[in-house]
């Protein structure tokens, strides 16, 4: 079966079949400022999350084999222009992200990192595409036969493949405890970037202050609380960015100073109806 699960749009559960959009579940938001700015989305219900993801289906090929795989930069300060940034600058060497069709891969081309992360987020599960993981290169993923997503597994392949400097995307507190432990064992450099914060408990909100590099504040209330509370480094106003590590707050300036344009708090910049 192709299917493919994806949470996106106020964290609203989709199910895409062949490549058309067959379910969508009920976002835990009702607003997101950046859907708004630049898809015009007023409101998140249920047709217009359906409309979107059919929307980038029929528009770069998602969840297809002849998917587009590299793009530009889309948002300023989004995880995935930060990954590209640092590796564009030799700051990082590989990125351990998520791909429709191909679960956990390892990705080494700044453009791809963006192509990639910058175009589906939340993905929970997905069955593989051959010719899709054909084009990221078989070696490149973790598990072809079954597209896994297993993001500490996947850090462990970028070990194994030779790499010292490695990005990774992931979802839980938990896991940045686990990069952390494998960061030294093995000696190498691994910088952690938590996604997809909506709705995360206050427990996990503090494992990731205390373990991860850079998390990205969603519509989490307690990302965005413990990130004030706590006077980490951080960058935008509708969805802020914090560099917890200072080495994470490295990254988002070398992003900054790649950009060539100053940053101005907007203190009436929109924001998500609700944080949960």
């Amino acid at each position: 079966m192709d299917e493919h699960v994806i949470e996106a749009l106020g964290k609203a559960r989709v199910v895409v079949r062949d490549g058309k959009v067959v379910e969508v579940g009920e976002p835990v938001i009702g607003y997101c400022p950046l859907f708004d700015k630049h898809r015009g989305i007023k409101e998140l219900t249920k047709e217009a999350i359906g409309k979107n993801i059919q929307f980038r289906i029929d528009d770069f090929g998602m969840c297809k084999a002849d998917r587009a795989l590299k793009m530009k930069d889309f948002l300023s300060f989004g995880v995935s222009e930060i990954i590209c940034t640092a590796m564009t600058l030799k700051l990082v060497e590989a990125a351990v992200l998520v791909c429709e069709g191909c679960g956990t891969v390892i990705v080494t081309d700044p453009e791809m990192v963006q192509g990639i992360g910058g175009r589906v987020s939340g993905l929970v599960s997905t069955t593989p595409i051959p010719g899709l993981i054909s084009r990221i290169g078989e070696e490149n993923v973790l598990d072809p036969e079954n597209a896994a997503v297993d993001q500490v597994e996947g850090v462990k392949k970028a070990i194994a493949m030779g790499y010292n400097d490695i990005a990774v995307s992931i979802v839980s507190g938990s896991d940045a405890r686990k990069m952390r432990s494998m960061e030294k064992k093995y000696g190498v450099n691994i910088y952690t970037f938590v996604v997809h914060t909506t709705g995360l408990s206050e427990k996990d909100a503090e494992e990731i202050y205390k373990y991860a590099d850079v998390a990205t504040g969603c519509a989490s209330k307690y990302i965005r609380e413990k990130g004030v509370e706590k006077g980490v480094f951080k960058v935008g106003d509708s969805i802020p960015m914090f560099g917890i590590t200072e080495r994470g707050r490295h990254l988002i300036e070398e992003r900054i100073k790649f950009m060539g344009k100053p940053i101005k708090p907007n203190p009436d910049a929109k924001q998500p109806d609700r944080l949960v």
